[in-house]
């Protein structure tokens, strides 16, 4: 019990690692949070830095939580392999992670929405049905632009693919799908209102001008 603990220790301290924060602060001196939409994460970590800034934040976003599910493996050896209870040990480290993510121990609890750490839960949990929602998240954004529409499409989307096309059999990871399709919308509700009313900001991935010097 005391190593399963250490593990949901281990996931929300890894989790909190404020990529976006400490890369803006360290070699852009831009705190990210204070600069478009405020949120600390690699979308608008692009929007105000710039890709070469953004790209690294989304990895290593998308990383750390896929980390913690791996991470079960080891806290969570004495459970059986492909059991309910490494299954749900899996799905919990990976919440906590996002968790940290969301509420940062390291910078006043102040994180990004946990999009791209949810990202790497599904990797680790749902490798087929995330590379099919990835292909219907392209698709969205190629078509009208908005990260924020095909992130929330796509999410509300993957559990049907889940539960329906591939069949998953286990009840936590039919549960977990579903929890999905309706958090990320909740995390979005401020863009799903731009969006309703064509406020939304367009996500074009532009260079920057460069000014004579």
């Amino acid at each position: 019990m005391i190593k399963l603990g250490l593990g949901i220790v281990v996931a929300y301290l890894l989790g909190s690692i404020p990529t976006a924060v400490w890369i803006g602060r360290i070699f852009y001196g831009v705190d990210v949070r204070t600069q478009g939409s405020g949120n600390a994460g690699a979308t608008n970590t692009i929007r105000v830095l710039g890709a070469k800034a953004g790209i690294p934040v989304l990895a290593f976003d998308i990383f750390k939580s896929w980390l913690a599910v791996i991470l079960a493996r080891y806290f969570g050896n004495s459970l059986p392999l492909e059991s309910n209870y490494f299954i749900n040990y899996q799905i919990l480290l990976g919440i906590v992670a996002v968790i940290g993510h969301i509420f940062p121990v390291y910078v006043g609890f102040k994180g990004g929405k946990g999009v791209a750490s949810l990202v790497g839960i599904l990797i680790g949990l749902f490798p087929v049905a995330f590379f099919i929602v990835l292909g219907i998240f392209i698709v969205i954004y190629i078509l009208w632009k908005y990260i924020s529409l095909a992130s929330i499409v796509s999410a509300i989307v993957f559990p049907f693919i889940e539960t329906f096309l591939l069949h998953q059999q286990h009840l936590s990871l039919i549960i977990f799908s579903f929890m999905v399709g309706i958090f990320v919308p909740i995390t979005h509700h401020k863009n799903i209102s731009r969006l309703l009313k064509g406020e939304e900001h367009k996500f074009l991935m532009k260079p920057k001008k460069r000014k004579d010097l």
